[in-house]
C-alpha cells in the first residue's frame, strides 16, 4: 500500500510539472518546427457585429464609439446591440446611436446564449464579429481579423486581449497569468488552432455559425470549436487587439469558475475533443483538460506526501507548507514589502487552482451574466 501511495505522489507531481512547464516547452518546440502560416489578404466582407449586453450603461457609449471608429467600410457594417433584459440605461444609450443607420437594438430575455442566438438570426454579414461591452478595440482590429479569411482554411479568427498595467501586485499577478495563457494560445495557433477564442474579440464565418444550446457558458469555445470540428482552423491574430482594465483576484476567481465549468460543458457537447478524431487532441488534453485536473493532482500529491520515505518526506512537506503558507499570508503582506513580489503570484496561482476545483461542481449557467469588476487604471 505504501508503495502505491508513493507512486501516486510521483505521478501527481509529474502530471503537475508537465501541465505547468512540460507542455509549454513541448509546444514551443512544435511551434518552431511545425509552424503553419496563415495566408492573409485584406478583402472587405460584410460584417455583423454582435454586442450582447445586460445592464452595461457604464461602458456602452464608449464601446459603440470604439466600434464606429473602426477602420472598416461603414456600408459593410451592421452593429447589433442585443440587450438581454437590461434594467438600467443601456437601451436608451443604444437608441441614441440607431440613427446612424449602422446600429440596431434587439431586446431579448433568457441569458447570453439566447441573446447571441437572436443576434445571429438577424445577422446579414458574411462574417460575424463577437465582442463584449467593456473592452476598447484597436481601430484596425476588425480589418485585420477579416484579412485572415482570405485563407480558406480559416473558419474563425480570434484577436488578442491586452490587459492594461495594474496598480497593485495582485492585479499584476492576474495579468501575469493572462500573459502565460496568451503565450500558449499563440503557439497553438501557429501549429494549427487554438481551442477557443477570446470572447471579447473574435470573428467567425457566418456559414459556420450554429445555434448555441440554452445555458451555454462559453460561447467563445462552442462556436469556434464547431468550425474547428468541421475541418477549419481557429487562429489567433496578434494584430487584432482589444484592451481591458486590470481585474481584482476576487472577480477573476468568479470568472474562472465560470469559464472552467464551461470547459466541462464543452466536453459534454463535443466529446470527440477527447479522441483522436480531434486533430489537436494533444493540445486539448494538455491545455484544457489538464488544467481542470491540476488542482486534484496537487491535492493527491499533498495527501500522499506522508507515505514518502524519511529522507524525502520532510523536504516535500516543508516545500508545500512554504508554498501554500506564502499564498495564504499574502493577504496580510503590504504591497511595499519585497516578499509581496513572490507571495502575490503564489496567491493568484492558488486562487485560480481553487476556481478550477470549484468548477467541477458547477451545474448552472446562472452566473453567465455576472459582472466582472475592474478598476480603471489611473492615467
Amino acid at each position: 500500500m505504501r508503495a502505491l501511495l508513493q507512486a501516486v505522489f510521483v505521478l501527481s507531481v509529474a502530471f503537475s510539472l508537465y501541465t505547468l512547464a512540460g507542455y509549454p516547452l513541448l509546444l514551443a518546440l512544435l511551434a518552431r518546427f511545425r509552424s503553419r502560416p496563415v495566408r492573409k489578404s485584406y478583402e472587405p466582407k460584410s460584417v455583423t457585429v454582435l454586442l450582447p449586453v445586460r445592464n452595461g450603461e457604464e461602458w456602452l457609449r464608449g464601446k459603440l464609439e470604439s466600434l464606429l471608429a473602426l477602420h472598416y467600410p461603414p456600408e459593410l457594417q451592421q452593429i447589433l446591440v442585443i440587450s438581454d433584459g437590461s434594467s438600467d440605461g443601456t437601451e436608451a444609450i443604444a437608441e441614441e446611436f440607431t440613427g446612424s443607420g449602422r446600429v440596431e437594438l434587439i431586446r431579448t430575455a433568457g441569458g447570453k446564449a439566447a441573446a447571441l442566438n437572436a443576434g445571429m438570426k438577424q445577422a446579414r454579414g458574411e462574417v460575424l464579429f463577437f465582442t463584449d461591452v467593456r473592452q476598447e478595440l484597436e481601430p484596425d482590429s476588425l480589418r485585420n481579423l477579416v484579412a485572415c479569411f482570405a485563407d480558406t482554411s480559416v473558419g474563425a479568427a480570434s484577436g488578442e486581449l491586452v490587459i492594461r498595467e495594474g496598480e497593485t501586485l495582485e492585479e499584476l499577478s492576474v495579468g501575469l497569468y493572462w500573459k502565460y495563457e496568451t503565450w500558449l494560445r499563440k503557439r497553438e495557433s501557429r501549429i494549427d488552432s487554438v481551442m477557443g477564442a477570446t470572447g471579447c474579440i473574435y470573428a467567425l464565418r457566418r456559414s459556420l455559425a450554429t445555434q448555441l444550446p440554452e445555458g451555454t457558458l462559453v460561447d467563445d469555445m462552442f462556436l469556434p470549436l464547431g468550425a474547428f470540428l468541421a475541418g477549419y482552423r481557429v487562429i489567433l491574430e496578434e494584430s487584432a487587439r482589444a484592451f481591458d482594465y486590470p481585474t481584482a483576484l476576487e472577480s477573476e476567481f468568479r470568472r474562472k469558475v465560470r469559464t472552467q465549468a464551461g470547459v466541462y460543458q464543452i466536453i459534454r457537447l463535443y466529446p470527440r475533443l477527447l479522441t483522436f478524431r480531434n486533430r489537436m487532441w494533444f493540445a486539448f488534453l494538455s491545455h484544457k483538460l489538464a488544467r481542470l485536473l491540476l488542482p486534484f493532482a496537487l491535492l493527491l500529491a499533498a495527501a500522499t506526501t506522508f507515505a514518502l520515505n524519511g529522507p524525502w518526506r520532510t523536504p516535500a512537506l516543508l516545500g508545500q507548507a512554504l508554498f501554500y503558507g506564502a499564498a495564504l499570508f499574502d493577504l496580510w503582506i503590504p504591497d511595499n514589502f519585497a516578499a509581496k513580489r513572490l507571495s502575490a503570484p503564489l496567491r493568484s496561482f492558488v486562487v485560480l487552482l481553487a476556481a478550477a476545483f470549484c468548477a467541477a461542481f458547477v451545474r448552472s449557467s446562472e452566473t453567465v451574466w455576472e459582472e466582472t469588476r475592474v478598476r480603471p487604471a489611473r492615467p
